[in-house]
C-alpha cells in the first residue's frame, strides 16, 4: 500500500469459513450501507509467502478456527492488508493463559489462575488454589471441555485422562478457581472503544453460553461494567470483542476472557432494536478504511 493509500481505497473481505446467523447480519449491513464486500472463504485461501497486491485494503476476520484464523490474519498482515481484529489480538484472545497475563498487566480483576506444565504440576496448581475449581482448555470455545473439579480425587480422575492424551499442549493444565455466582454471566460487546451494551446469559448448568441453550436478557451496562469491558478489551487489543464477566456472591465483578470473534445473536436478540451490532461492526470497518 503506497504512503498515501488508505485500506478503504481497495476492497474488504470477510474472512470465513462457515456462513452462519451473524455473517449473514453483517453481509445485509455491507448491503444497506451500500458498501462492497468480498466473502473468502479461508478452506480455499493460501498464500505464497512474499505475497503482495490483494485485492483487499481491510479485512473483517470471521473465521471460526482458532488456529486457520491467526495464520490468515498473519498472512495477510504480512501482504500489507489491515486485519480487524489483529493478528496479535487473535493470538492472545485465542489462548486463555496469554488472556489471563494481559489481564493481570493491565490491572483487570480475573479470577485466580495457574498453568501448570505437567498433569501432576497441575495437581499442585490446584491444592495451591483450592477446590472447587475448573480446568479449562488452553484453546476452546463455547464452554467445551471445561471441568469442574470439586475435589483432588476428581481432579486426578480428570489428569490421569490429560496425562493419556497426544500432544504436548494438552498436557499443560489451565486451572481456575470456582467463583460461587449466580446462575449467569455477563457478556457485553465493545466496537472501537466503545460499548454497544450488556446482556444476562442463564442457563441451568454451568456454561451459560448460547450455543450451548444458554438465555438472554438485557443488562444494564453500569459504569463499572462498562469500565471493565473496555479494559479487558484494550488489555488484549481487540477492536472489536465480546467480553465476559461474572459475579461473586458479594457483587464483584471478575472478568473471564474477550472473545475475538464475537457471536452476538443472542445479544441482538436480547436488546432488539436497540442496538445494531452488524451495523455498528460494518461502520467502525469503514471508520478505519478512511483512515
Amino acid at each position: 500500500m503506497s504512503a498515501t493509500e488508505r485500506p478503504g481505497d481497495r476492497g474488504i473481505a470477510v474472512l470465513a469459513s462457515r456462513i452462519g446467523a451473524d455473517e449473514k447480519r453483517l453481509f445485509d449491513a455491507f448491503d444497506r450501507r451500500g458498501v462492497p464486500f468480498e466473502h473468502v472463504d479461508t478452506r480455499r485461501q493460501w498464500f505464497p509467502a512474499g505475497q503482495h497486491g490483494l485485492p483487499w485494503g481491510l479485512a473483517l476476520n470471521r473465521e471460526i478456527g482458532q488456529v486457520r484464523a491467526e495464520y490468515a490474519a498473519r498472512c495477510l498482515d504480512a501482504a500489507g492488508v489491515e486485519v480487524v481484529n489483529s493478528p496479535d489480538a487473535t493470538e492472545v484472545c485465542g489462548d486463555k493463559w496469554r488472556t489471563t497475563l494481559a489481564f493481570l498487566t493491565a490491572g483487570v480483576p480475573t479470577p485466580r489462575t495457574a498453568l501448570g506444565l505437567t498433569p501432576q504440576a497441575t495437581l499442585e496448581a490446584l491444592d495451591s488454589i483450592g477446590y472447587p475449581a475448573l480446568i479449562k482448555p488452553l484453546v476452546g470455545s463455547w464452554g467445551r471441555l471445561v471441568v469442574p473439579l470439586a475435589d483432588r480425587a476428581t481432579a486426578e480422575a480428570v489428569l490421569e485422562y490429560v496425562a493419556a492424551l497426544p500432544g504436548p499442549q494438552s498436557h499443560l493444565g489451565y486451572v481456575q478457581e470456582l467463583i460461587d455466582k449466580p446462575d449467569r454471566d455477563i457478556r457485553v460487546i465493545v466496537v472501537g472503544g466503545e460499548v454497544l451494551g450488556a446482556v444476562y446469559r442463564s442457563g441451568e448448568a454451568l456454561r451459560t453460553n448460547v450455543a450451548l441453550g444458554g438465555q438472554t436478557r438485557p443488562c444494564e451496562a453500569t459504569a463499572e461494567i462498562t469500565k471493565l469491558s473496555l479494559a479487558a478489551a484494550s488489555s488484549v487489543g481487540a477492536d472489536i470483542a465480546g467480553v465476559d464477566l461474572i459475579e461473586d456472591r458479594d457483587g464483584r465483578l471478575l472478568v473471564l476472557e474477550v472473545n475475538h470473534r464475537v457471536e452476538f445473536s443472542g445479544f441482538q436478540s436480547a436488546l432488539g432494536d436497540r442496538v445494531d451490532v452488524a451495523d455498528h461492526i460494518v461502520g467502525r470497518l469503514l471508520e478505519r478504511a478512511q483512515r
